[in-house]
């Protein structure tokens, strides 16, 4: 009874989409997939993934709610309790497939997360005890911090089969949304990838701020000038570089 209808939804998705003036191919862009994937929804051979619901809905202008009734909703006609319900089944049983999360399964990385978090406090603390220009430091650390402790601990660490079907190039999963140029998601590459993150993040707060001390304590005037371009080389370059190449390799 709550079970998504592959017919109707396919033949809403087309309809928004021409509604939209997109081809398949332009949809298919937008949300970094194949235009088969696309067909293959309006078809009802299959429908997207639950990662997807929100881009698609973004994408077709209307709510997640609206994509699941496969019909638009009025606005000032509000959902009665038992439609609501229904929504929300649907929504459960749609995405019944539970991620493993990386917290079942941590190993030494909260242990290399818990020592780099230090290590970074420690240098941050010394370059503003000996007066360094930190102006560019504070952002790239708090983002190790922040992007070490995501995917060291609460990270999926599986992909949905659909991603092993499809050439995706994006992954969402809450907040978090990544895509990468020139890089298709799958259960092959991205347990390499959270690995290729949680290094950069634990470099990122250990090496910044000693990389800035050292600058600093031998031409204060050069980091003052260059801090900008260091930072971003080493947070940027170090992060995206690794990631084409695991990204690409793993495929």
């Amino acid at each position: 009874m709550y079970e998504l209808d592959k017919a109707r939804f396919g033949s809403f998705v087309a309809q928004l989409r021409k509604e939209k003036g997109l081809t398949q191919k332009a949809l298919a862009q937008q949300l970094f997939i194949s235009d088969k994937a696309v067909s293959k929804w309006e078809t009802g051979v299959s429908v997207p993934d639950t990662a997807l619901l929100i881009p698609l809905a973004e994408a077709l202008g209307v709510t997640v709610t609206e994509l699941l009734q496969c019909r638009r909703q009025p606005m000032d006609v509000p959902l009665k309790p038992e439609a609501v319900e229904q929504v929300v089944k649907t929504a459960v049983l749609y995405g019944e497939e539970k991620p493993r999360r990386a917290w079942r399964t941590m190993g030494r990385w909260p242990l290399w997360y818990g020592l780099s978090l230090v290590l970074g406090a420690a240098g941050l603390w010394a370059n503003w005890y000996f007066g360094t220009d930190m102006e560019a430091l504070w952002a790239p650390v708090i983002l190790g911090a922040f992007f070490g402790a995501y995917f060291c601990f609460f990270v999926r660490t599986n992909l949905p089969p659909f991603y092993d079907q499809y050439r995706l190039g994006m992954v969402q999963d809450g907040m978090i949304r990544m895509n990468i140029p020139g890089v298709s998601f799958n259960n092959r590459n991205w347990p390499h990838i959270i690995t290729v993150v949680r290094c950069w993040a634990c470099l990122t707060m250990v090496l910044l701020p000693l990389v800035a001390l050292g600058i600093w304590a031998l031409a204060p005037a050069a980091w003052t000038q260059l801090a900008l371009a260091v930072v971003l080389v080493l947070t940027l370059g170090g992060l995206f570089v690794p990631l084409i190449i695991t990204g690409r390799r793993w495929a």
